[in-house]
């Protein structure tokens, strides 16, 4: 994929973007830079947020001087080069040294596309800051801090991921399809819980390495419920204790997915580089629930992917699903009840 915003923004995006570029380079071309722009400019306030020194006042202040200027309010940004030295990925550290040029980008974009993805940004930030204040930043004191209460779970998903299903369909209605008025409702509520699904695996895949930084997002009130705390969740041997809660919130998680299935059947069957971008992540998503219900979760050191042969596959299926109408909705059901 070439020419997507600049040769130099784009190379940072495949550095930093992983498993999502392959979802990108499915996209329309229409809306494949948008999408891309606000990742990295997501990618940047994640990377401060989960910068794993200093104090929650000091990261707190670097994401709201970055947004600020991401905002377009001020042209000073903050201090990253120390920032930046503590990242152990390449990509990362060479994204923050060109930060900058990642903002600047937003000027390729009409004024609508740039309040789309600024309006998306802030969100995503006022998410990071509200973790921050949670939690303070990742540590490995022994420590550990956890949400409250199931609403701050589903708030802190719409705010992180739930907000980009949000941005995803504003800029798909603004560029690539007309839907009437009165199914916009249903299809924006659909790409929030889109949304909402790839970052609930993120946490319920995620339990130990949170844990070890002194996070856990499984909130207090659930865990109280089938008799065991946030420091229990360290000991492997746990989850069968914990289990029934997990299943719960994988319950949770696969009716999020069943709603972003959904929001696939209402995209018109022309739209085949759309619908295969939203149908991979699906796919993916649905194979790790599958595994995730399966496995010990606790279990630092088995952590639960969904390996490159079997995303080609998908990948594979997927491109064939296009061709005949019908095929998405039913490769989509098949995959979730396999």
């Amino acid at each position: 994929m070439t020419g997507l915003i600049n040769p130099e923004i784009d190379a940072l995006l495949k550095d930093t973007s992983r498993s999502f570029f392959l979802t990108l380079e499915m996209l329309p071309k229409k809306i494949r830079g948008q999408v891309g722009l606000l990742y990295l400019l997501a990618r940047v306030a994640d990377t401060i947020a989960d910068t794993k020194t200093g104090s929650a006042k000091h990261l707190i202040e670097t994401l709201e001087k970055y947004d600020s200027v991401a905002q377009g309010i001020s042209n000073e940004l903050p201090e990253l080069d120390s920032v930046a030295a503590l990242q152990g990925h390449d990509g990362e550290r060479r994204l923050l040294g060109h930060v900058d040029k990642v903002i600047s980008a937003l000027d390729k974009y009409s004024e609508d596309d740039q309040k789309l993805i600024r309006k998306c940004l802030g969100i995503i930030i006022g998410g990071q800051t509200l973790d921050l204040q949670r939690f303070g930043p990742a540590n490995e004191s022994g420590s550990i801090s956890a949400l409250n209460h199931p609403d701050e779970l589903d708030d802190y998903a719409y705010r992180v991921a739930g907000s980009v299903g949000e941005f995803w369909t504003s800029i798909t209605l603004a560029h690539l399809i007309n839907m009437k008025q009165e199914k916009e409702s249903g299809f924006f509520a659909h790409g929030v819980r889109f949304g909402k699904a790839l970052q609930m695996i993120n946490i319920l895949r995620d339990i130990p390495e949170d844990l070890r930084f002194g996070r856990c997002y499984i909130p207090i009130d659930s865990l109280e419920s089938v008799g065991i705390s946030p420091t229990d969740l360290l000991d492997a041997e746990n989850m069968e204790k914990f289990r029934p809660l997990y299943n719960q919130l994988l319950d949770v998680t696969t009716g999020h997915l069943d709603a972003a299935a959904e929001y696939v059947g209402m995209l018109p069957y022309t739209q085949f580089r759309l619908r295969a971008a939203c149908m991979l992540p699906i796919l993916i998503a649905q194979n790790t629930v599958n595994m995730l219900r399966e496995q010990n979760v606790l279990d630092a050191e088995n952590r639960v992917k969904v390996s490159r042969d079997e995303i080609s596959t998908l990948i594979q299926k997927t491109k064939r699903s296009l061709l005949i109408p019908g095929a998405s909705q039913k490769l989509l059901k098949t995959n979730r009840d396999t």
